[in-house]
């Protein structure tokens, strides 16, 4: 453990789309993908809404992966796997409702396990290794996902009822928090608002079309850190200028942290300690 700067990194995207049915969620999230690849080919969508994705073919040669029930945490990883090892830069969950709530999604399996509270123990690690793989996937991801009307119980002179308190996301309650961008389309317009915004491009703007050059702002935001890969990648090339001992810890010195620290360094400055340490532990044998 130790202290280092704070570094501004390249990332891939994480937003979320939501609205209600017919707002217009899948086409902004085409349109904000192909602002991000300009190449139609680079995209592809992940379709459980009985291949409605493809009504939009007539906008460019982009890819789907239809999926059907059962809506598994498992299909929707297995797409992601396929899109990432294809080349894929820009994946479209469209819609991750259907693994929340759809017919075979999580809230089905906790009900087959008898819909009990202790039941989450074994549904909510399947729930959080699917939230794993959106987070980590090597691809931008845009989520959509659908919107329902709201109710709480309101108590006023001993008599309970029902009332009406807005529109709530169709996932698990916390999916909008790990997000980059957090959209939502808020009427048949197809005006857009944040309820979250990390690149604080957005947050506080009057209500909007997305659309591709959306696509452009967030990609030119994603790519404005450093690219530790890059660093990492460079730095690995440069262990072989150092011949001793003392040039390779004094390199490693003028390396940030979170160069260092990774793997693909780590690994690579042993093999290169190894190199210049083995030499001489024959030179010593043969002398003895």
């Amino acid at each position: 453990m130790q202290l280092q700067l704070a570094t501004r990194e390249s990332v891939k995207l994480r937003m979320s789309i939501s609205s209600p049915t017919g707002f217009g969620k899948t086409y902004g999230a085409l349109l904000i993908a192909f602002g991000i690849t300009d190449d139609w080919s680079k995209i592809a969508v992940v379709d459980t809404e009985n291949r409605s994705a493809s009504l939009y073919a007539h906008l460019g040669k982009y890819y789907t992966i239809p999926l059907t029930p059962p809506f598994t945490t498992d299909k929707y990883m297995q797409a992601i796997d396929i899109c990432e090892k294809n080349g894929i830069e820009v994946i479209i969950l469209d819609s991750i409702t259907h693994v929340w709530k759809g017919e075979g999604g999580l809230l089905e399996y906790n009900n087959s396990l008898g819909g009990k509270y202790q039941d989450w123990a074994k549904t909510t690690p399947l729930y959080q290794k699917w939230l794993n793989k959106i987070l980590n996937s090597s691809c931008h991801i845009i989520s959509t996902m659908r919107k329902k009307q709201a109710y709480s119980m309101v108590t006023e002179n001993g008599k309970t009822k029902v009332e009406k308190k807005g529109m709530e996301d169709e996932i698990r309650d916390g999916f909008d928090y790990e997000m980059t961008v957090a959209f939502e389309i808020i009427n048949d317009n197809h005006l857009a608002k944040t309820s979250k915004d990390r690149t604080q491009m957005f947050d506080g703007k009057p209500e909007f079309v997305l659309s591709s050059e959306t696509g452009r702002m967030i990609k030119e935001w994603c790519e404005a850190g450093v690219d530790i890969s890059e660093e990492v990648k460079a730095a690995v090339d440069k262990l072989s200028n150092c011949t001793t001992v003392d040039e390779l810890k004094l390199f490693k010195d003028t390396l940030p942290t979170y160069v260092t620290t990774s793997q693909e360094f780590i690994n690579a400055g042993k093999e290169r300690y190894t190199k210049i340490t083995t030499p001489k532990k024959a030179e010593n044998a043969t002398a003895n």
